[in-house]
């Protein structure tokens, strides 16, 4: 007997209302995007942007607080007595200009630091010069490699190991979700190994963004994408099909745009600025900044970040084995259950303890609950296997589901 026009029109309402509800990631994911991207970036403004003033007399105090005025907050403006001393500060990224007054105006910035903070400082400063009929002399005591004379390439190697950390827990969580924990994380530290190792081929060989300290951003690469992947593995145990979601909140919505690697934190609103101090981005970008520019000043600080990351990862994993350990304990009792329901229907006792067993014993984070599902069918087939067929049909949909949902972020 064929199904008539309203079984038809049924069936496809339903499968509209399923297609619509998957919208809901990306949706999350473009309304996420905006907040983040737009929140921290649409109008950059600085705040307590420490700048020197170069002298010791009158003028040069004069100077300095008639910019602290006339700033209302954007400056924070002191006086040093020397050259050297204002070197020194933009070396250790105490201040990010230094101006030295007179008859021919100097302004001494640090590229490296940021290249946007040193472009806001020299738009204060020409105007200072202009004021006094002179032109203004910008010199950079911390410029750039020769490939990368914004200043920005960091960030964007940044985006490069981080998409290719995230992405990969896709994989692990997807493709791999029935392998146990052990073999995900060794999958997953094995995979922050190539991504560290592709990141350096892109910062040194292909490029050209740091000329020296290889060895150093490899190390830190390696760190904050091994962070990342087991972070994501650890995640996907808990959230299934959001993790994806999940991982791009961290780090890529809050983690991008705390990086410091467009904006420091001078120039961004208060939430961006208060995540640079402990963020997994901020501490890579500093870090690389930090290593191949600053001879490694507050370099123990970064790097410190990156690793508490990575610790929080390994806690995580950790978690993950508990429920994952708690969901196979379990099945067991399930299968134990449908043992003893399906001894009396015959052909039921094989499939359902079987089957049941044999998901429980992959070990992986679908396993148990595909062995419930399966068992459970069994049980009620009463030996006819139509039970059984369903379940896994049922656990089969689930699967391609949450990839695609995982897919989604990639």
């Amino acid at each position: 007997m064929s199904a008539g026009p309203s079984a038809a029109t049924g069936s496809t309402a339903a499968a509209l209302r399923h297609v619509l509800g998957h919208f809901v990631t990306p949706l999350l994911m473009c309304i996420g995007m905006g907040l983040a991207y737009l929140g921290a970036f649409h109008a950059p403004e600085p705040h307590d942007l420490r700048v020197d003033v170069v002298g010791s007399g009158p003028s040069a105090q004069v100077l300095a607080q008639t910019l602290q005025d006339k700033g209302d907050g954007a400056l924070s403006v002191r006086t040093v007595p020397d050259r050297a001393e204002a070197v020194n500060h933009l070396r250790t990224q105490a201040s990010y200009g230094a101006y030295l007054p007179g008859e021919h105006p100097e302004l001494l910035v640090a590229g490296a630091s940021s290249d946007t903070s040193a472009t806001v400082v020299e738009k204060v400063f020409t105007k200072v010069a202009a004021g006094q009929g002179e032109p203004l002399k910008v010199t950079d005591t911390a410029p750039t490699a020769d490939g990368d004379p914004t200043g920005q390439g960091i960030f964007f190697l940044l985006v490069a190991v981080s998409i290719g950390s995230y992405a990969s827990v896709a994989v692990i969580g997807g493709a791999g979700a029935v392998l146990a924990l052990r073999i995900r994380g060794a999958l997953a530290v094995a995979a922050s190994l190539v991504v560290s190792v592709i990141g350096v081929v892109f910062a040194g060989p292909l490029f050209g963004l740091v000329d020296h300290g290889l060895g150093g951003l490899w190390a830190m690469a390696w760190l904050y994408s091994a962070g990342i992947l087991l972070i994501g593995v650890g995640l996907h145990t808990f959230l299934k099909r959001w993790t994806t979601l999940g991982l791009m909140v961290l780090f890529v919505m809050l983690n991008f745009t705390s990086s410091g690697g467009i904006f420091r934190p001078e120039l961004q609103p208060g939430f961006f600025a208060s995540l640079h101090s402990f963020w997994n981005g901020a501490g890579f970008v500093e870090g690389v900044r930090s290593h191949v520019y600053f001879d490694g000043h507050a370099l123990g600080g970064h790097v410190l970040v990156l690793a508490l990351w990575f610790v929080a990862g390994l806690a995580l994993m950790g978690l993950a084995g508990l429920a994952e350990s708690k969901r196979r304990k379990a099945a067991v009792v399930t299968a134990m259950t449908g043992h003893g329901t399906g001894h009396g229907t015959g052909t039921g006792i094989g499939i359902g303890a079987g089957v049941v067993a044999g998901s429980a014993e992959a070990g992986g984070a679908h396993g148990p609950r595909h062995a419930a599902r399966t068992g459970a069918g069994t049980r009620t087939g009463a030996g006819s296997g139509e039970g059984s067929g369903a379940g896994s049909a049922e656990g089969a949909e689930q699967e391609v589901e949450e990839e695609m949902e995982e897919a989604v972020g990639v």
